[in-house]
C-alpha cells in the first residue's frame, strides 16, 4: 500500500500484511505430507480442518495488529493504533526520542515492542479555552520518517 493510495497520506505503516495466514494451512500441508510418507491412514479432512482453524485464529490476530499497531499520518489526521489526533492539535516535536515522558498515544501502557518514540506537545484543541497542553509519546518503527513526514519545527519539553 503507497500513500497515494490513501488519499496523500505523508506517513503509512501497516501493524502487519497478511501472509501470515498462509503459516497455519502450510504447518498442515506439511503435517499431511509426513503422514502421506508414514504407514497407516491419511487424516485429509483432519488437516483440512486444522488448516481452516489455523488460518481463521491468524486471521484474527493480524487483524487486530492491523487495527492497533499501524501508524498513519494524512494532512489532517495522525491516527497511531487505534487513537486518532487532529495534526493542527500537534504543536511542537521532542528533538529526540527520550526529550519528553508523556502518555502513549494508541491507548498502550509502553511502546509497542520494535517502535521508536516520537514526542508530540498537543494543544487542547478548544477554542475559547485557556490553552492547555498534553505531552504524548507517538510511535512508529522508523521514528526518524515519521518526524520528517510531520514536519513540524522541535519544541521546547516545557
Amino acid at each position: 500500500m503507497t500513500a497515494t493510495d490513501l488519499g496523500g497520506a505523508g506517513y503509512v505503516e501497516s501493524g502487519s500484511g497478511w501472509s501470515p495466514l498462509t503459516w497455519g494451512p502450510a504447518f498442515a500441508l506439511l503435517g499431511l505430507l509426513v503422514e502421506l510418507g508414514l504407514p497407516g491412514p491419511v487424516h485429509l479432512p483432519q488437516w483440512l480442518g486444522a488448516a481452516a482453524l489455523f488460518a481463521a485464529a491468524t486471521a484474527v490476530w493480524v487483524a487486530a495488529r492491523r487495527k492497533y499497531r499501524s501508524v498513519l499520518l494524512t494532512p489532517e489526521r495522525l491516527v497511531v493504533g487505534g487513537e486518532t489526533v487532529p495534526v493542527e492539535r500537534i504543536e511542537a516535536l521532542g528533538e529526540t526520542e527520550d526529550a519528553w515522558t508523556g502518555r502513549v498515544l494508541g491507548g498502550q501502557l509502553t511502546l509497542p515492542r520494535g517502535t521508536g518514540a516520537v514526542p508530540l506537545l498537543l494543544s487542547s484543541g478548544e477554542p475559547g479555552s485557556a490553552q492547555r497542553r498534553e505531552r504524548v509519546l507517538a510511535w512508529a518503527r522508523d521514528p526518524e520518517a515519521l518526524r520528517t513526514a510531520l514536519g513540524k519545527p522541535p519544541g521546547p519539553p516545557e
